[in-house]
């Protein structure tokens, strides 16, 4: 009886142990998750693309769910209000500001660029949320990542009725100032 209750008391402390190593590995992914979350912004591309350090490393950032006007498209394709949406993004987020940084299901494009939701840091403003509210951005959804799909598509579509941003001063995104 007594070998088998040590038998049970060594199985415990096993378990017991693998479980603290186990929680301790997801304690570490968890704090690396949480170091790559926090980020300083050191430059706006253009609307919807930032480039931020992460813990000393400088990535590109693209915003999930939203799109804003090009500034820079394939052979040279600017689009109406692409460059007061960029400007807008550099007044919410100047270098050197710090952002938390949330990811959605997948973490990179076919670009390699971070996938996330921007936050500034200071005050938490949801940055792609922002973009869309002030119409300097529509919805844009590449599933799976879809968390926050239903309040881009609704705050676009107030921005759109009350014609702030692109929605009046171009009709809509996409619309290349050639064509205006």
């Amino acid at each position: 009886m007594v070998a088998m209750a040590r038998r049970i008391w060594i199985s415990f402390v096993a378990v017991s142990l693998a479980a603290v190593a186990a929680s301790q590995v997801i304690e570490s992914d968890n704090g690396r998750a949480a170091r790559e979350g926090a980020a300083t912004v050191i430059r706006v591309v253009d609307g919807d693309t930032i480039r931020a350090d992460i813990g000393g490393t400088e990535e590109s950032i693209r915003l999930i769910g939203i799109d804003t006007p090009e500034t820079h498209g394939r052979g040279g394709l600017r689009e109406c209000f692409g460059e007061e949406a960029s400007r807008y993004v550099e007044t919410l987020i100047p270098p050197g500001t710090p952002i938390r940084l949330a990811r959605d299901v997948e973490a990179r494009d076919r670009y390699g660029r971070l996938l996330a939701y921007v936050y500034r840091a200071d005050d938490d403003l949801f940055v792609n949320l922002d973009l869309a509210v002030e119409g300097y951005a529509a919805p844009l959804t590449f599933p799976p990542n879809v968390a926050h799909t239903d309040r881009f598509v609704r705050a676009a579509a107030e921005a759109r009725a009350a014609g702030r941003g692109l929605w009046g001063a171009c009709g809509g995104p996409d619309t290349p100032l050639d064509k205006l």
